[in-house]
């Protein structure tokens, strides 16, 4: 339970997740925010900032304000300490193409280096065994960290934008890990540079929270927020408003700011509520500091029109009558819902006897009354590869119709049927990641014993399917509500082609040298592939190729007697996967790998062709905007010399001119944003390519090819990078 202390209005429109609290003289904490005037607050109430000449202004409305300059998009905000000589914290502000590390109590530059793939977050610490603290900067699919020098002795790559990252002891180890959330769903737990864990959630991850014991708390763009324990998920829910950002204080409570302005506390590990309030606008971020220098530290929460409220755990004796009052009122309430459904049900109960003069059980029953023998629910998994026929379904996913007619495509299908003469009503499956709002309710046109359900898992995760199926008699208004749980497996949408049907085999292949018998990887396929039935664990070689169901494309894998596996696709993502399964089902820790991937080496020659393209442009417009600044100084000083001898003809030529320029210098912004977003996206496919090829290998392997990968592309060196994605080494 917490309780309001203070309550502060800057009057300043404040950006949604960049807000922090630094101590930038080393003892006062001071409210840090962006601002969308492209400057950063600065809030300082317990002194005044000696300001010097510098970047940093004080506010004239507000003494205890201070706004900083940046004249560029701020993209990330942090405070710490950078520099371990210095007993002070350093502000860190991250922009989509520079950094900036700056001493606000000196009021100057640390650093101010430049960041082609962007600062879209940035937190500071430590990493693993490393001696010094790092920035650590997230940015367009890449991992940059720098020390107080403004070097960069880290450097990773990642699958997608990273939309936030924290530093947090997730293997209980006492060193920190880097925990990264990104665009494309993943949550990725690195240790150093090396990819640890990947877990996969519903929708972008936009916040992440370091929580005791090694657990961290998440957020979503749909608005889930949950706690995760390693791979564990503890709980999630999931609310219409869009979540701002999570954050763990010390009373064990996960404090949570949505969009709409609503501030709630959970409790770490249930996900109960236990404390709400509500600001005037969305919020735009959540700290923590003993702001009023008494000891306390004070969770603090801006609201993105500039309000900021602090609060406190409320006293050991309020809090009881406050929790004594809560339960009071949640046992009321879950009365009061009790008594709804009994009512509820009694009126269904007498609604069937009137129709049928007895009273209908709710279990199913036949034409005399009786129970049938007992009904079981089975379900079958399996492939099917379309048709040209039509088959009617409608599903019902967040209230939307949807149809599907005339062809099927190929898909995974989930067949339910009951072991009597009983029928299926309806079918209700949640599946995270598969379905629009997680879920999909199926009516059939024609009621019968059998219904089957489409499912087309768009990636390749294993899918845990909840169903619940309403199983009744023909003639019956209620049903019995069978609930039961499938897993798909990972490679579900492969379908396995007969020993005696010719596919083409694919150009791209990837050779692993493994130390296991042929059974454990024919167990592994078992597993992790759809199959009518198990493939043979006796043979001493292995040759089975599979279809794709979305694409059609084919994927070979051969093994033999002397530990060599090939992996043949055009896929470089599936390789990868299939890749990373193998290896954790046989608990590899380092895995070297051979690969060859024409189609993707002649993309990556164009993309870093390209690139360089891009880079040689946009020196060349910085440059004419650079010379465009001299010529209009020189025209802005003629303009006025005329003015002010009044010769009119000359200013009006002199001002023409500088009109002109001005036009010139539009025209060329506009080419320069078009360049930088054309620059953003080559680098991040370039990224992606590295990190595609670092997914090849387990390990050190691993981490040898990114860092290779690296140097080649700063030495520019593009067949030393070819060279590297497929063998391993330089």
């Amino acid at each position: 339970m917490l309780l309001p202390v203070f309550t502060l209005n800057f009057n300043q429109k404040m950006l949604v997740g960049r807000v922090c609290i630094g101590e930038y003289d080393g003892e006062h904490p001071c409210l840090t925010a962006a601002t969308t005037a492209e400057k950063v607050l600065i809030h300082n109430p317990h002194q005044r900032l000696g300001l010097q000449a510098g970047r940093l202004v004080a506010n004239q409305a507000n003494q205890d304000l201070s706004m900083l300059n940046i004249n560029q998009r701020i993209l990330s905000l942090a405070a710490g300490r950078l520099n371990p000589t210095l007993n002070r914290d350093i502000l860190l502000v991250g922009s989509p193409t520079n950094l900036l590390a700056y001493d606000v109590e000196n009021n100057s530059d640390i650093f101010y280096k430049e960041v082609a793939d962007g600062a879209n977050a940035v937190q500071i610490g430590y990493i693993g065994d490393r001696e010094r603290p790092l920035a650590v900067v997230g940015g367009n699919c890449s991992l940059q960290g720098f020390d107080f020098e403004g070097n960069d002795p880290f450097w990773t790559v990642t699958g997608d934008n990273v939309t936030s990252l924290i530093l947090a002891d997730y293997s209980k180890n006492g060193k920190n890990e880097l925990i990264v959330g990104s665009e494309d769903f993943e949550i990725r737990v690195f240790a150093e540079d090396e990819i640890i864990t990947e877990i996969t959630e519903t929708e972008a991850v936009t916040a992440l929270t370091p929580i005791q014991d090694g657990r961290f708390g998440y957020a979503l763009a749909n608005g889930t927020v949950g706690v995760y324990e390693k791979t564990t998920r503890w709980w999630r829910i999931k609310v219409n408003n869009g979540t701002v950002g999570v954050y763990e204080k010390t009373t064990r409570c996960m404090i949570t700011g949505w969009s709409s302005g609503k501030l709630d506390a959970r409790n770490d590990k249930s996900g109960e509520v236990v404390f709400k309030d509500n600001m005037g606008a969305s919020i735009a971020g959540l700290t923590q500091g003993d702001y009023r220098q008494d000891g306390k530290m004070e969770l603090i929460v801006s609201s993105t029109d500039g309000e900021v409220r602090g609060y406190l755990p409320a006293p050991p004796e309020t809090k009881k009558n406050l929790m004594n009052l809560n339960v009071e009122q949640e046992t009321i309430r879950e009365l009061s819902s009790r008594k709804q459904n009994l009512l509820l049900e009694l009126k269904n109960y007498e609604t069937n006897q009137k129709n049928s003069g007895f009273l209908k059980l709710p279990a199913p029953v036949d034409e005399d009354g009786k129970i049938p023998a007992q009904t079981q629910l089975q379900t079958v998994l399996a492939i099917n590869l379309g048709s040209e026929g039509k088959q009617v379904l409608y599903g019902f996913g967040e209230d939307r119709l949807m149809r599907i007619l005339d062809g099927v495509k190929p898909h995974v299908e989930v067949t339910l049927s009951t072991s009597n003469n009983t029928i299926i009503r309806a079918v209700l499956i949640f599946a995270e990641g598969i379905f629009e709002g997680e879920s999909f309710v199926v009516h059939p046109k024609d009621f019968g014993k059998n219904i089957s359900v489409p499912v087309s898992p768009p990636r390749d995760i294993p899918v845990d399917l909840h169903i619940k199926a309403f199983v009744g008699q023909a003639n019956a208004s209620q049903y019995h509500v069978f609930e039961l749980t499938r897993q798909l497996p990972r490679f579900s949408m492969y379908s396995l082609v007969p020993s005696d049907d010719e596919v083409p085999e694919p150009e791209g292949e990837l050779m692993l040298v493994l130390k296991e018998r042929v059974q454990r990887i024919i167990m592994w396929l078992n597993q992790n592939f759809l199959l009518t039935e198990d493939l043979e664990n006796s043979a001493a070689a292995l040759d089975v190729k599979f279809l794709s169901l979305r694409d059609g494309a084919v994927l070979s894998i051969n093994a033999d007697g002397t530990g060599v596996v090939k992996i043949r696709t055009n896929n470089m993502d599936l390789a990868g996967d299939i890749v990373q399964s193998l290896a954790n089902y046989l608990g590899l820790e380092d895995l070297g790998s051979t690969a060859k991937f024409p189609a993707e080496m002649f993309k990556l020659e164009g993309l870093l062709s390209r690139a360089e393209e891009l880079q040689f442009v946009r020196l060349k417009l910085s440059a004419d905007m650079a010379d465009h600044s001299g010529v209009i100084r020189s025209l802005v000083v003629r303009g006025e010399d005329s003015r002010i001898l009044k010769d009119m003809q000359s200013m009006k030529k002199w001002y023409g001119q500088l009109h002109d320029i001005n036009r010139d210098l539009v025209s060329g912004y506009k080419i320069r944003v078009t360049n930088h977003e054309e620059l953003m996206d080559t680098l991040k496919e370039v990224n992606q390519v590295i990190q595609r090829a670092g997914r090849l290998r387990i390990g050190k392997s691993k981490t040898l090819v990114i860092n290779e990968c690296r140097d080649a592309i700063k030495n520019k060196n593009i067949s030393q990078l070819i060279k590297v994605i497929s063998t391993g080494q330089s």
